[in-house]
């Protein structure tokens, strides 16, 4: 059975970091050449992508910084969650009233949780990336940092280009070769790209409608569930045990309002949830549902993905959080101190890059309460010092 036939399978097929990493580009390029040949995918084509690609530093330096992922919760979303973004959500809403129901109909994603994602990404399609697709994945692909994520996105890089949906050397995007409104891998096009316009074509890029039913199916995909909500704006007591917050704890809704943790408006869905603090126990609390979790399937940063949500939310009418008065937290050399500390206790974080994800904050929870402060996943001065 030919891979041509079988785009999305090709695609799942592919082996992981097949052709080496490193080393001579020219002969990492033949590589991936002689593994695309052997899933069966049109010489043609193959040629079209891989015939003139060349390393982008620009990508390698884009992948290796990120440092708008150091920013703490109030400022990154302050940043991104606009009274213009806020009053644009409400204009494409309206004019893409259509593909929204489709997408709420079909894969049970809110139009918020889209509209968020769409204005976080792009603009609504207005700052898609410049950069060369096809250059971007080869550049990330070749890199070792993360072979096997970015080769299987140059094979479906290939079955797009034989479908007539990708363009090498003329498809832009994000450096790290996301293409279109909202800013999709080609692998998760070639499986779950949509054709919201009805024209017969998958076009995100151009098309809103296209973009938006595509989102709902990747979300979908991962997880959804239709009709459950996945933030919600909390008020906490400050005689709680702190330990119980984070994400790795899932508890009933009526164990958290037991415990004192009370909607600030509304009422708890009756579901699962954990009690998160994006800036420890005096700043914004949120509980979080299921639905929440399924966003790190499109971005792994846990301040992008509260910001996202908490938009979400906004859209959909919900107030502006209490930013409350937190504690000071750590700049960037201090927070790779940090995290250079705890490795050596034996936590597995990932490279020290003063970015405070999600394995950061459970080390930091963990050390805390072994010392005796609030275990809120907040890392302070206090902290980095008794370390």
């Amino acid at each position: 059975m030919r891979c041509f036939a079988l785009f999305a399978l090709c695609a799942l097929a592919t082996p992981a970091a097949a052709a080496p990493c490193g080393g001579d580009f020219r002969a990492f390029v033949q590589a991936m050449g002689a593994e695309a040949a052997a899933l069966g995918l049109p010489q043609s084509a193959v040629h079209a992508v891989l015939d003139g690609a060349q390393i982008d530093p620009a990508v390698i330096k884009a992948d290796h910084a990120q440092g708008i992922f150091r920013k703490t919760f109030i400022d990154f979303s302050t940043a991104l969650i606009s009274k213009n973004r806020i009053e644009n959500a409400a204009v494409y809403a309206r004019k893409y009233d259509a593909a929204f129901s489709a997408a709420e109909q079909k894969f049970g994603v809110s139009r918020g949780v889209i509209l968020a994602f769409w204005a976080f990404e792009t603009d609504f399609g207005q700052v898609q990336g410049d950069f060369d697709t096809r250059n971007a994945l080869l550049t990330l692909a070749h890199d070792c940092r993360r072979p096997e994520v970015f080769q299987p996105q140059v094979m479906a890089a290939i079955a797009l280009t034989a479908k007539g949906d990708f363009a090498p050397g003329q498809t832009k995007g994000a450096w790290a070769g996301e293409i279109g409104m909202v800013q999709m891998l080609p692998r998760d096009i070639l499986e779950r790209g949509e054709d919201g316009d009805g024209d017969g074509q998958i076009t995100l890029a151009t098309s809103a409608p296209d973009a938006i039913v595509s989102l709902a199916h990747m979300l979908q995909f991962y997880g959804w569930r239709a009709g459950e909500p996945w933030m919600q704006e909390v008020v906490v007591p400050q005689t709680m045990d702190w330990a119980q917050s984070g994400l790795v704890t899932e508890l009933p809704s009526a164990t958290w309002l037991a415990m004192g943790v009370v909607p600030k408006a509304g009422k708890l869905a009756d579901l699962p949830a954990s009690l998160i603090l994006p800036q420890g126990r005096k700043g914004p609390a949120f509980l979080v549902y299921p639905n929440f979790k399924v966003l790190f399937e499109w971005n792994k940063s846990f301040t992008y993905v509260t910001t996202a949500a908490h938009f979400a939310a906004r859209i959909e009418g919900a107030a502006p959080y209490q930013a409350g008065t937190p504690d000071a937290g750590l700049d960037g050399d201090q927070m790779i101190a940090l995290q250079q500390k705890l490795a050596k206790r034996g936590y597995d974080m990932g490279k020290a890059d003063g970015v405070l994800g999600a394995a950061t904050r459970v080390a930091v929870q963990a050390e805390q309460q072994r010392l005796g402060l609030p275990a809120d996943g907040w890392p302070t001065p206090e902290l980095l010092e008794l370390l």
